[in-house]
């Protein structure tokens, strides 16, 4: 009986011991479950590792939409009600303004009767809306037309104007997006292309999605693309006769995309700046179309280098939305005219053109920044006439420059061609009588060259310290071949 109360005293003793250790030890520390909560809460950054975040083009019609990472929240970035009033690159001054400036504390009243629609005691607090160490994304906005990506040095205090008034320094891409994964293309609204033109007789046209279109021609547009037309005259040589006048026609027609991407599982830490990404991406691509002719005697420039006739400049500011932060994409297009010619042949030839290209920068760790420039494009005449011997080429291109927050990071120069070339041999008799016979043939070809700028370090990636080339990309395909033969009238003898 002893025996057995021992064992009853025993078993109650550990029944307690096991209640003090899973109930009283609660109250003081947390448990198992509860701490590796906390440390992953701790750690964001260990939790968005494998997020994939989408690229999306940003939502049309509504606020201006702005993230902000919290300098002590391990630099996740979140959909903020944040606006920037005003920017200023230069000096890095920004003022930035809150749906609320202030944030009022209210003291409950003790009385549970009191009248609740009294004023409350409170005093209010002019908490600033954003602290240093803040990183700040931003779509374009009033004096900010390339958008923000700033981190907040230094918070000055209240402006004039309203909002707070901060000190800032240019910011990484790879602050804000962290350990997170992004890959897409976006297209360009062709709408939001403010388009000027250079020169007399540019036309434009777009169509997008809902049946809208601009322009003469913009109800026969695939949608998503933007055209423009143009017509120019081109120098002929001295002594051209007026029958020969030069001149250039047609359209370019482009349904642009950009291309971003950001691997952010990369560990190796970039010297002074912190974790970089493991690969990243920006990039320019989209499907081209153009027709277009060149008549007459064109000529060259006295210096011998091509003459380069701009016609229209193209301009947009993209959002993309990537995850909650909106990354502006700077778009600058200038499409132009190019003659290289000897003054000698006269052509008359139209060329329809369609293919695509895709140029930009990637990066990876095994290989550091490395320059992309394809470009598959197909021809064929509609007419080939040539005249006489000699050469002449004529581009109707495109120089494009693509960055970020108004960074210049990719420089591309797209342009598609046609070379004519022919040769002649002479006959003549006594009678002063002869022909001429020669062999003449018409090419297609496209050349794609441009570089890499160090802004591409945006992304957090170590700098380079020049541009690095996108390599020279040059296809050519004939077009059509021939002979002619033009009989010479008989000379005055004496």
């Amino acid at each position: 009986m002893h025996r057995s109360r021992l064992k009853s005293h025993a078993l109650l003793s550990a029944i307690a011991l096991a209640a003090v250790l899973t109930t009283g030890c609660s109250t003081d520390s947390p448990t198992t479950t509860d701490a590796a909560a906390a440390t992953a809460s701790e750690r964001p950054e260990a939790a968005a590792a494998q997020e994939q975040l989408a690229v999306v083009s940003a939502p049309s019609g509504t606020a201006t939409p702005t993230a902000v990472a919290d300098g002590g929240d391990g630099g996740r970035a979140k959909k903020s009600s944040l606006k920037v009033a005003s920017y200023d690159r230069r000096t890095g001054r920004a003022v930035i303004s809150a749906p609320s400036a202030t944030k009022p504390t209210a003291t409950p009243s003790a009385d549970p009767s009191a009248d609740p629609s009294a004023a409350p005691t409170s005093s209010p607090t002019a908490q600033p809306p954003v602290t240093v160490g803040d990183i700040i994304a931003s779509a374009p906005a009033p004096g900010a037309p390339d958008g923000v990506l700033a981190e907040v040095t230094k918070v000055v205090g209240a402006a004039q104007s309203g909002g707070t008034a901060v000190e800032t320094e240019p910011a990484k891409l790879n602050s804000v997006l962290g350990e997170s994964k992004a890959d897409g293309e976006v297209p360009v609204d062709p709408s939001s292309v403010d388009v000027k033109p250079l020169v007399q007789g540019v036309k434009v046209s777009w169509a997008k999605t809902g049946d809208l279109h601009f322009g003469p021609e913009g109800a026969k547009l695939p949608l998503g693309s933007l055209r423009i037309d143009v017509g120019a005259a081109v120098a002929t040589a001295e002594g051209t006769p007026a029958s020969a006048a030069a001149s250039v026609e047609g359209f370019v027609q482009l349904a642009p995309e950009v291309a971003f991407s950001y691997d952010g599982s990369g560990d190796t830490a970039d010297s002074g700046t912190g974790s970089s990404p493991g690969a990243a991406f920006l990039g320019l691509s989209g499907d081209w179309a153009s027709q277009w002719s060149l008549k007459g005697r064109a000529a060259g420039s006295t210096d011998g280098k091509p003459i380069r006739i701009p016609f229209a400049e193209l301009h947009s500011d993209p959002v993309i939305q990537v995850g909650p932060i909106p990354v502006v994409v700077n778009l600058d297009l200038t499409c132009y005219i190019q003659v290289d010619a000897d003054g000698k042949v006269t052509v008359d030839v139209e060329q329809d053109l369609k293919g695509d290209f895709r140029v930009g920068g990637s990066f990876s760790w095994a290989k550091g920044w490395t320059p992309v420039s394809e470009s598959e494009m197909t021809g064929e005449p509609l007419k080939a006439t040539v005249t006489a011997a000699g050469d002449v080429k004529a581009a109707l291109g495109a120089e494009a420059t693509v960055g970020l927050y108004g960074t210049v990071g990719v420089t591309a120069d797209l342009a598609p061609y046609v070379r004519a070339h022919a040769d002649a041999s002479a006959t003549g008799s006594s009678d002063g009588t002869g022909s001429v016979t020669g062999a003449y043939a018409i090419y297609g070809g496209v050349d794609l060259t441009g570089s890499l700028n160090l802004q591409l370090t945006i992304f957090g990636t170590p700098v380079f310290q020049t541009k690095i080339p996108l390599g020279a990309l040059h296809h050519e395909w004939l077009l059509t071949e021939g002979r002619a033969t033009a009989t010479s009238p008989p000379t005055k003898s004496g």
